[in-house]
């Protein structure tokens, strides 16, 4: 039995497009996991497959997730299909004692912030 695609809708003018339904990756690598090291991995990257294979095209990730492992995730679950994914990454958002805080300058580098 065939699964129907997710609709994709255009982002803007430029020609951009994205499913209308996202997976957001933060919990494969920060907040809400358990699961660490391969086993962890291993089950991430089999559920991007898994969305993208039924047409969910549009992942969220950050620098801060993990911190700085979930786009390593994403990137590794990607790897040879970038083509078909519309990536929502965010910056500027760092952790000052156990909490986040976000600085919008230009300085912004690895998840360290100089003013």
């Amino acid at each position: 039995m065939s699964l129907p695609s997710v609709p994709v809708h255009d982002l803007g003018k430029q020609g951009l497009k994205a499913s209308i339904q996202g997976l957001g990756c933060m919990g494969m690598s920060a907040f809400y996991t358990d699961k660490t090291g391969h086993e962890g991995e291993t089950e991430s990257i089999k559920t991007i497959h898994r969305a993208l294979e039924l047409g969910v095209t549009f992942l969220d990730t950050s620098d801060v997730y993990g911190p700085f492992t979930n786009e390593e995730l994403v990137g590794k679950a990607i790897k040879g299909r970038r083509g078909e994914v519309t990536l929502a990454t965010k910056c500027g958002i760092i952790m000052v004692d156990g909490g986040m805080a976000f600085d919008g300058g230009m300085a912004f580098d690895g998840g360290m912030a100089f003013d």
